[in-house]
Formats: structure tokens, C-alpha cells, sequence
């Protein structure tokens, strides 16, 4: 075997080895890759805060890092707790109110659609159109919402037995936020190193980026949080049960494109129009349209749009593609990974303009 074959089997034999090794890194990673993005979003988002703790207090790092948990900790568990209480207790009445509409389908009747005006004259439109009567739609209708509410009535326990892994990723995501804290700042260091550029350039990336990252995803956290409140709002004005559940719920459902709160506010509108209730079925229809969704398309595009000077289309990809492949984090994490693509691809062209110039 000659030098350059024994070059390549070592090169081979290398790659092989830190292939292996990375497989089983992320193996032994992959439990907390969830709480491990949460706590590294939290501390890049407080990143100047921690800076100015450890002015104060002369460059102790871990008092500052320490300092900053707790706060933290304080301010996420104590209304999360008092939310969680809540939430709980209505969510239990839900159930329960669910449960009873669960066994009382025998008093369901197609007929009742006919008391929505709205409905009953989209269900004549259908039948002019397509060879079917007015019965077999309304039943198919009646039909699709006995099974949402046993869907409803089966899964609604699934919430009260993830609250102990929500807890302990809580916690874990606390424990990981201390070190991100304490020594983020270092870590990203040696890995602005393997970037091959010079260093204000770096400065000036790194920069573009935070500002990004961090009107992404205030931006995206405000909106749903007022949303979330005006939809609350709303159930209690109508005299709707469970309004922090549904409140919570739309906060959630705000951050998907197109429908948005939507899915909240108009079947509870549906509902309170087959119960014969116009004036309180209308008020919730049109806040829904006007109010919350005037709220959605003021604040969402002045905090991410405006300030970190990206189109929507990527936003709305980033949101699909981010639940898709990361789950509840990828509401967060996917716009700010298309919005930093975006803006690595908005520096190139830049550094490639001054490149070519003479």
C-alpha cells in the first residue's frame, strides 16, 4: 500500500468515525432537543440583558447567569402556574360539558340546520348544483359533527397526561438556560471561528441576524398573546363557557397562516346561531373578523415585517415547514431559520457586489 492509498483509508476511516460519533451524539441528545431550542431561543432573546448584569456586578458571570434564571423562573412559573390552574379547572368543565353533548346525540335532528338562515340557504345552493337532496347534506353535516365532538370527547384527556412531561421539560429547559447564560457567549465565539470571514464582517452578520431573530419572534409571540386576549374577551362578553381555555387555545391557533383564530371564534359563533342566540353569534363573528383580525394584520407585519424587513411568503413557509419538522418550537424556530437563510443570502450578494466592483 502506497502513501496516498494510506492517506485515503485514514481520510475514509476519519470521515466513518466522526459520522458514527455524531450519530450517537444526537441519539444521546435527541430527548432534549425540544428543551435544549427553547432554552437557547430564551437566552439569545435575553442576551442583552445578561450583558448588563454582568456589568453590574463586575463580570461574574454565573452570579449574572444565576440572577437571571431566577427571574426568569419567577416569571414563567408564577403566572403559568396561576394560567394552569385556570386552565385546568375549565378545561375539566369542558370536558364535562362535552361529554354530556356525547350523550345526548339521539336529540340531534338534521332539521335543526334549517334554523341557520346561512346554512340553509348554502345547503339549497348545493343542491341546485350537484345531484344530492337537502336531507343528505344535512345529515352528512349532523354526521361530521358527531364525530368532532367524539374526537373532541377521546382526546381531551390527552392535554392532562402531557402536564407531567411539559413540567419536567420546564424544568429541564430552566436548567439548560442557566448554561447558555453563563457560558452562550463563549460557545458562540468558537463557533464564529469555523466562519470564513473577517471579523467585522462577522460583527456586522451576527448583528443582522439578532435583530432578525428577535423581531421574528416578539413579533410572532406578541401577536398571538393579544389575539389569545381579545378572543377571551369575546367568550365572556357572549357569556360562552371556559374562556381562558379558548383564549389559550386561539393564542396558539393565531400563529398558523390563513385561518388562524378563525378555527376559535366562528364554530363558536356556528354554535351559539343554532342555538337561536343572532344578536351574541354576530357580535363574536364580527369582533373575530374585524377586531381580532385586524390586530393580526396591524402588529404581526409592524414587528416582523417592518422591523426585519421580510415579505410575508417566508414567514407563512417558515411557519408550516417549522411545525412540520420541529413541532410546537418550529412556530419560532422555522421563520427565524428562512429569515436567516434570507439574510446569509442578502450579506453574499453584498459581499459578492463589492467583490466584483472595480
Amino acid at each position: 500500500m502506497n502513501q496516498s492509498e494510506s492517506r485515503f483509508y485514514r481520510r475514509v476511516f476519519s470521515l466513518a468515525a466522526a459520522g458514527l460519533l455524531a450519530f450517537a451524539l444526537f441519539k444521546i441528545l435527541e430527548p432534549f432537543i425540544g428543551p435544549m431550542l427553547w432554552a437557547l431561543l430564551l437566552a439569545f432573546l435575553l442576551f442583552p440583558v445578561n450583558q448588563g448584569l454582568r456589568r453590574m456586578l463586575r463580570g461574574r458571570r454565573g452570579v449574572a447567569a444565576i440572577l437571571l434564571t431566577l427571574v426568569v423562573t419567577l416569571l414563567l412559573v408564577i403566572p403559568a402556574s396561576l394560567l394552569a390552574a385556570v386552565f385546568t379547572g375549565q378545561a375539566s368543565e369542558l370536558v364535562g360539558l362535552l361529554q354530556e353533548a356525547a350523550g345526548r346525540y339521539h336529540i340531534v335532528q338534521a332539521s335543526d340546520l334549517l334554523r341557520v338562515p346561512i346554512l340553509d340557504r348554502a345547503i339549497q345552493g348545493i343542491v341546485g348544483l350537484v345531484p344530492v337532496t337537502a336531507e343528505q347534506i344535512q345529515g352528512w353535516i349532523v354526521e361530521a359533527g358527531k364525530r368532532l365532538l367524539q374526537i373532541l370527547v377521546t382526546t381531551s384527556g390527552s392535554f392532562f397526561a402531557g402536564a407531567l412531561r411539559g413540567f419536567v421539560d420546564l424544568v429541564l429547559t430552566l436548567f439548560l438556560f442557566f448554561f447558555f447564560l453563563r457560558d452562550g457567549e463563549e460557545m458562540a465565539q468558537r463557533l464564529l471561528l469555523l466562519i470564513p470571514l473577517e471579523a467585522d464582517r462577522k460583527a456586522r452578520l451576527v448583528e443582522h441576524l439578532a435583530a432578525v431573530t428577535r423581531a421574528v419572534v416578539v413579533g410572532l409571540l406578541v401577536t398571538s398573546i393579544v389575539q389569545g386576549t381579545l378572543v377571551g374577551i369575546a367568550f365572556v362578553i357572549v357569556g360562552l363557557p371556559s374562556p381562558v381555555v379558548f383564549g389559550v387555545l386561539a393564542a396558539v391557533v393565531s400563529l398558523l397562516p390563513l385561518v388562524g383564530t378563525a378555527l376559535v371564534w366562528a364554530p363558536a359563533a356556528l354554535a351559539l346561531a343554532m342555538q337561536g342566540r343572532w344578536g351574541a353569534a354576530t357580535f363574536l363573528a364580527v369582533w373575530g373578523a374585524a377586531v381580532v383580525s385586524a390586530a393580526d394584520n396591524f402588529i404581526r407585519p409592524l414587528l416582523i415585517s417592518g422591523r426585519a424587513q421580510i415579505a410575508t411568503l417566508p414567514v407563512f413557509l417558515g411557519l408550516l415547514g417549522g411545525v412540520v419538522a420541529f413541532g410546537a418550537i418550529g412556530l419560532f424556530l422555522g421563520p427565524v431559520l428562512v429569515a436567516l437563510v434570507l439574510v446569509l443570502l442578502r450579506f453574499a450578494e453584498e459581499t459578492r457586489g463589492k467583490t466584483e466592483s472595480p
